[in-house]
């Protein structure tokens, strides 16, 4: 990844906006690659680790960012549609912020160098924006800079962990795929998946 004091999660965080925001009613209940998730629980996820990634960049840490990320199902809270969008935008401005990418913060409960809770951050968004494209029938065009981000991070993870992802076994895929397939085959997902 190139300097990440440069990295602007603002563009991942309005795509992921846009895509929650065509997702109906009617899919909430649909799968994602997520599989103990529904739609409307990845949303609440998305919602959750946007305030907890927020907090951490302002390294106001308490309970959203102690909490783990696999205490419980999340689940969308009533008023998503106007809170999501908002929690997103605050997560961008918060890591515009020097001083976010500057000494430790904590994020689901590890504590974490700045910098790297950023590109844990923009795996997220990048990775959770996929499984909520895919989920929902939806074009995806993620930020090429937090894509960047994302691989580094995940590449990085896997070497330590001896070929082992983060959040599940490495689905392989090919050295010549999209630098896209290759982040969605790190984070355990394979790349193929649809909802049919």
């Amino acid at each position: 990844m190139t300097d990440q004091t440069t990295l602007d999660l603002g563009p991942q965080a309005r795509t992921v906006a846009r895509i929650a925001e065509r997702v109906t009613d009617e899919q909430l209940a649909a799968g994602t690659p997520c599989p103990a998730y529904a739609v409307r629980n990845l949303l609440g996820h998305v919602a959750g680790l946007s305030v907890a990634f927020r907090d951490a960049a302002r390294k106001d840490l308490g309970a959203t960012t102690d909490t783990g990320p696999g205490s419980s199902v999340p689940d969308i809270a009533a008023g998503w549609r106007e809170s999501l969008p908002k929690a997103l935008d605050e997560l961008a401005d918060a890591w515009r912020d020097p001083a976010a990418w500057t000494g430790e913060t904590r994020a689901g409960g590890v504590t974490l160098p700045g910098a790297v809770a950023a590109a844990v951050a923009a795996e997220e968004l990048v990775v959770h924006g996929w499984d909520l494209a895919r989920a929902t029938g939806q074009e995806y065009e993620p930020d090429p800079a937090a894509v960047e981000a994302a691989y580094g991070f995940l590449a990085a993870a896997a070497e330590q962990n001896g070929g082992n992802g983060v959040f599940g076994p490495v689905v392989p895929v090919p050295d010549d795929a999209p630098l896209l397939d290759r982040v969605i085959g790190l984070s355990g997902r394979d790349p193929r998946w649809t909802t049919a």
